[in-house]
């Protein structure tokens, strides 16, 4: 669409309250965002706020349910990734999805090539377009080196490079920054800039305020996959970003009950993992819910698995009651009281395909057996058991775990760990992909679980749960704590200012 003189020309991109739902689940309630041509705009949001399904949607990878999407003013729908990329649209993710065995030329010319006489590929020009389009970038590569052995950055060069090359007026960079070095962050920032002096709109989706600040032109607060706010970044300030972002109440969905804290049951000192985490020491004790949060690739579950021993760790202890835990030994740490339920419960926390019962009494069938004879008596008591004191809502104990609910699903999970009458309880993300009253069922027995005696280690990114039910929250940022919080000093503002800025630890 193209305006008589004197018109305001229409934006580059424009979304108008799109929707996207996965069964009962609404990933995004009301996408908006509006791109001018010549801008950086940051989208920002806490995990789940559905910028992720928003990128999607434009990128191609998913259709929207409702709603509108422009470009330069027309309406338009992209059914394939192919269609996005043909409209002048890419899609820079945080880990680039370059083919490792092709060279960095081959990489930006997939799927187009350019063919000589006779129909021979002509390899030639592509290495003479390739290094022209690295080095316009400020960062000449090799066009012959394969893409193997490129760092994160210099990959995410090679997909800005094959943007150009597709002449993309719409750029979108997805925590481009996260696995930059400093300098590194610094180069991109300047080709950023140096894009948008162009002409090109992008789309910044960042966690760290300071590049967003420093970076964009406007910002664009999203939250519980709904829009909430578009500013220019000059009539903000980071705290007022920070409301925008975590703006709930934290009400019954979280019945937290007084527990009487007692000794310590774990503790970690000094924990290392070369570039993964790094000095991380903390305590949790009987009656005790601590949190670990922070945002995406800060480290959280990382520093949890290698506590429950299922990840090495390079330098550091831990400590259950005073007894050393050996290293990257999950029997061992069952054996000393510590439980572990995952992040992902259909993969890592239940065999999906077997029942209710077999999955509830999987950590505990040698010690129901006798004699080495497993007796089906004893197991479906057990089984039963705690079935019933989780409310695991099933038609019969045989009913195979795929074809329950999320909750229903977190709850056999929950059911198979506590039956080992664990000591210290680990819960990465309780609540995830789980209904509101589901969410409520499960705060409520993890408070009365540590109302009972029982230390509790949970990861949460969500804000309102962390707040919650948390006595102490330790915040990470990119694998080092920023801030040791008790739940009395713990605002959405303070551990949100922890999780995107480097701090010293407050005890």
């Amino acid at each position: 669409m193209t305006g008589q003189a004197g018109e305001i020309p229409p934006p580059l991109l424009e979304l108008r309250d799109v929707t996207k739902n996965f069964g009962a689940v609404a990933a995004l309630r009301s996408g908006n965002l509006r791109l001018e041509r010549g801008s950086i705009h940051a989208l920002v949001g806490e995990n789940g706020a559905g910028k992720s399904t928003l990128v999607k949607i434009i990128g191609g990878l998913q259709a929207r349910d409702a709603g509108e999407m422009l470009l330069n003013g027309d309406p338009v729908e992209f059914r394939t990734t192919a269609d996005a990329m043909g409209a002048g649209i890419a899609v820079i993710y945080q880990e680039p999805t370059l083919f490792p065995d092709l060279s960095v030329a081959e990489n930006i010319f997939v799927g187009r090539q350019y063919y000589g006489r006779f129909g021979r590929l002509d390899r030639a020009r592509m290495r003479r377009e390739a290094r022209a389009l690295t080095e316009r970038l400020g960062a000449p590569l090799d066009p012959d080196r394969e893409a193997r052995g490129l760092s994160i950055a210099d990959q995410q060069i090679v997909e800005i490079a094959k943007s150009i090359s597709l002449n993309a007026e719409t750029i979108i960079m997805d925590e481009p920054t996260a696995a930059l070095s400093d300098v590194e962050v610094d180069r991109l920032m300047g080709i950023a800039r140096s894009l948008r002096d162009e002409g090109k709109g992008i789309v910044f989706i960042s966690h760290r305020f300071d590049e967003v600040f420093s970076l964009c032109d406007r910002i664009t607060v999203m939250r519980d996959g709904a829009y909430i706010s578009t500013d220019r970044i000059s009539d903000v300030t980071e705290d007022e970003i920070i409301r925008k972002m975590v703006g709930r109440s934290v009400e019954s969905l979280f019945p937290k009950q007084e527990a009487e804290i007692k000794d310590v049951v774990l503790e970690v000192k000094n924990l290392t993992s070369a570039g993964v985490f790094e000095d991380i020491s903390f305590t949790v004790r009987a009656g005790e819910i601590v949190c670990l949060a922070g945002l995406v690739g800060a480290g959280r579950s990382e520093v949890a698995r290698a506590v429950f021993g299922v990840d090495p760790y390079d330098s550091g202890t831990v400590t259950m009651s005073g007894i050393k835990v050996p290293k990257h030994d999950p029997s061992a740490a069952m054996k000393l009281g510590i439980a572990l339920v995952p992040e992902d419960r259909r993969h890592q926390g239940l065999v999906m395909n077997a029942g209710v019962q077999s999955n509830i009494t999987l950590s505990i069938r040698s010690r129901l057996s006798r004699l080495g004879i497993l007796s089906s008596g004893m197991e479906r008591g057990s089984a039963q058991s705690w079935a019933k004191r989780l409310q695991v809502k099933t038609r019969a104990l045989d009913t195979e775990v795929v074809l329950l609910s999320g909750g229903n699903q977190q709850k056999v999970v929950l059911a198979k760990w506590l039956a080992t009458a664990p000591k210290l309880l680990i819960i990465d993300e309780p609540t995830r992909g789980i209904d509101v009253g589901t969410k409520a069922e499960v705060h409520r027995l993890t408070s009365e679980l540590a109302g009972a005696g029982l230390a509790v280690l949970m990861i949460s990114s969500e804000l309102p749960e962390v707040l919650g039910m948390a006595d102490r929250v330790v915040v990470l940022r990119e694998g080092r704590m920023t801030a040791v919080i008790d739940r009395q000093d713990a605002t959405a503002e303070s551990v949100m200012f922890a999780a995107t800025h480097a701090a010293g630890v407050s005890a």
